[in-house]
């Protein structure tokens, strides 16, 4: 006896199963490129440093808020404790941001945003991918803890060679953020 030939139903079920599977391997392999591939890096000129880890840069003749990822800079109006008296650590944060970051273009890989609109990045000075990445610099000098397991090692650097905020007391920027909401600011204009 013959085999006999398969139905049309099954060829056809058949050749549904096999686009599905097509379509899924094209998603998985879509989601995999997107996971894994980095971030494009934009060339952007720096316009403002706001304090030790957040910065003002210009994009497409816009100003844009970076935030950058992976530390957090003691803020600018916070003041630590240095052989029992306070100095504005802040403020030298700033500065050494500043200084880091230069008068040249950035290098940064943009990614979300922040629940207060900024973008979330991560930077480099000069020529991508040599430049010196700016935030794992900023908690190797000491101006700021590593809030990723990325700059772990930089900043037990820091704390044995006592540099940056390590170097006395000092409370830790989000513990210093809570304690010290900015008032908020009025929804009407004053002479309303």
């Amino acid at each position: 006896m013959l085999p006999r030939p398969p139905s049309l139903a099954r060829i056809r079920w058949r050749r549904r199963a096999r686009s599905l599977a097509g379509l899924f391997l094209l998603a998985a392999l879509a989601f995999a490129a997107w996971v894994w591939l980095p971030a494009p890096v934009t060339t952007v000129p720096l316009v403002h440093v706001i304090d030790g880890d957040s910065l003002t840069v210009r994009q497409e003749d816009a100003p844009l808020t970076i935030r950058l990822t992976g530390i957090d800079a003691v803020e600018y109006r916070q003041d630590c404790t240095r052989t029992g008296a306070p100095w504005p650590c802040g403020r030298e944060a700033r500065s050494a941001l500043e200084k880091l970051a230069g008068r040249g273009a950035l290098h940064c890989e943009l990614a979300a945003k922040d629940h207060y609109g900024r973008t979330l990045a991560t930077c480099r000075t000069a020529a991508f991918p040599d430049g010196i990445d700016v935030g794992a610099e900023m908690v190797r000098q000491g101006w700021a803890v590593a809030t990723s397991d990325a700059y772990m090692v930089e900043e037990a650097e820091a704390q044995a060679r006592q540099r940056g905020i390590w170097q006395g007391g000092f409370v830790r920027p989000t513990d210093w953020r809570a304690v010290h909401e900015r008032p908020a600011t009025a929804l009407t204009p004053p002479d309303a």
